[in-house]
């Protein structure tokens, strides 16, 4: 099994569980990560958090525009452990479920589907409406984890650190990489 794994930022609140799966990931150093940020994650990174998008690429082993169709990762022949997009906007989740392939993100998760590899989809909205839901249930049918971004409470988060580690190890679970970013139940 590849030890590279795809990291999809696309623009919904939330980026910060992206780059907390990057960070943790770099820290790991046995796996190589690709990166995609979205244009509206751009704009999110620059509206929600203290970092630079320079300081976020750094953090990638691999970066991609969210247009660039010549990307290994647009391949099947490209071998992945997998992919999480964290978060996950509605506009992606709807392209990933109808196998859109418009963007990178949606075409590297296409990919993940097709050739049966894990794909996580932190999906980030509140509330949902009936739309969300179904292109959930199609995204999960093609065979997608559905991770919405709701944090438990038994590990009795101190701090916004703890909740976003939280997300960030339950995505990592789903691609059964071992990590202690956050307390498991007992």
């Amino acid at each position: 099994m590849s030890d590279e794994i795809i990291i999809g930022i696309s623009g919904a609140s939330g980026v910060q569980y992206g780059i907390r799966l990057l960070e943790t990931l770099k820290s790991m150093k046995e796996f190589e990560t690709h990166l995609i940020l979205s244009e509206s994650a751009k704009q999110l990174i620059k509206i929600e958090t203290d970092f630079s998008i320079h300081d976020i690429e750094q953090l990638g082993d691999n970066v991609y525009g969210d247009h660039d169709f010549t990307a290994p990762i647009a391949s099947g022949s490209h071998r992945s452990r997998g992919m999480i997009v964290a978060p996950c906007s509605m506009k992606t989740l709807a392209s990933i479920a109808i196998g859109m392939s418009d963007t990178l993100i949606s075409r590297a998760a296409d990919v993940c589907l097709k050739e049966r590899r894990p794909l996580v989809l932190m999906v980030r909205e509140t509330p949902l409406n009936l739309v969300h839901i179904e292109n959930m249930g199609r995204a999960a049918r093609a065979g997608a984890h559905i991770l919405p971004a709701s944090p438990a409470f038994y590990s009795r988060p101190e701090s916004l650190d703890d909740i976003i580690n939280f997300m960030a190890g339950r995505a990592l679970d789903l691609l059964s990489i071992e990590h202690d970013l956050y307390k498991r139940w007992k």
